[in-house]
């Protein structure tokens, strides 16, 4: 019987977490989970009640609204992997938007948002055989995951990775303002009393700031399979 392995990746945003992780289950034939677009799902949610905005963060009502929520993936065969569905809608074009960008940590840092994400992740990846990529994988969701991987790249290389995105799917921002987005993220991210960001003592950094897509996906498809080895011997 094959050995399967969980897979945890963590990092800041725009360090191209997902798009490694997706390839890698692809690779290895694992299921993906993205649990940023969860955390962006239940954002959204939020946001087209007019709970969270700019300048609104209603925690009492969010909180009160979570039982409504159905957050799924649904996998697309085309695309090769899961889509984020929100109470049976295809959400994975609108969680990507900046609007939501700009309220995802907010809404992530909630004690009872994390709780009802982090019991649904914990099920997703119960039979192992899972590549899950987020904030607090590896820490909180899959401590004793096999394999444990924390992307990271200067701030600079990050925001013009996202303001490149946007600016190619025909979004108007300036990369002033995508910058400023991505510090506000690290920032709520790193210093929220639950869950921070924070690697795992055991992880593996990748530093992926003057890689390509390529040298990054061939490094750490090789040290997955030799994790992977490692534990079948």
């Amino acid at each position: 019987m094959e050995t399967k392995i969980t897979i945890a990746i963590d990092g800041y945003s725009s360090t191209g977490k997902s798009t490694v992780a997706k390839q890698l289950a692809q690779k290895l034939g694992y299921v993906y989970v993205d649990t940023g677009a969860m955390y962006r799902a239940v954002t959204l949610f939020m946001m087209r009640k007019l709970f969270v905005s700019a300048t609104t963060l209603n925690s009492e009502a969010i909180v009160r609204h979570l039982p409504f929520i159905s957050v799924k993936f649904v996998f697309n065969p085309k695309k090769g992997f899961g889509e984020i569905y929100l109470n049976g809608e295809n959400v994975e074009k609108e969680i990507r938007y900046m609007e939501v960008s700009e309220q995802v940590s907010k809404v992530a840092s909630i004690p009872e948002v994390r709780k009802l994400l982090v019991q649904q992740q914990k099920e997703m990846g119960k039979d192992k055989g899972v590549v899950m990529d987020g904030r607090d994988i590896g820490t909180v969701v899959f401590p004793n995951a096999e394999l444990k991987l924390f992307m990271t790249a200067s701030t600079e290389t990050r925001a013009q990775r996202r303001y490149d995105e946007l600016i190619q799917r025909g979004d108007k921002v300036s990369f002033e303002e995508v910058l400023k987005n991505v510090k506000e993220r690290d920032y709520l991210d790193t210093t929220r009393d639950d869950s921070p960001l924070i690697m795992a003592k055991d992880a593996l950094e990748i530093d992926n700031s003057n890689l390509t897509l390529e040298e990054q996906f061939g490094r750490i498809l090789k040290i997955a399979e030799d994790k992977i080895t490692e534990i079948s011997t």
